[in-house]
């Protein structure tokens, strides 16, 4: 028996695009290294006239 296949042109064009996984990524290539600076992070000193205003306190929000 001989039969003829009929392919719709749209599958084919969507097996050309997603018939097969994209190449494998290494590891190695996701990963950037750069050197840190010596104070990085480092913005202000300390005041301890301000630190209130950055330490959250139950009693003060309370208003106790």
């Amino acid at each position: 028996m001989n039969k003829e296949l009929t392919v719709d042109p749209a599958a084919t064009a969507r097996h050309e695009r997603f018939g097969k996984l994209p190449e494998r990524v290494p590891p190695e290539s996701m990963i950037e290294e750069k050197q840190a600076e010596p104070n990085a992070g480092v913005v202000a000193e300390y005041g301890p006239e301000g630190a209130w205003n950055f330490h959250s306190c139950l009693a003060l929000d309370l208003g106790l």
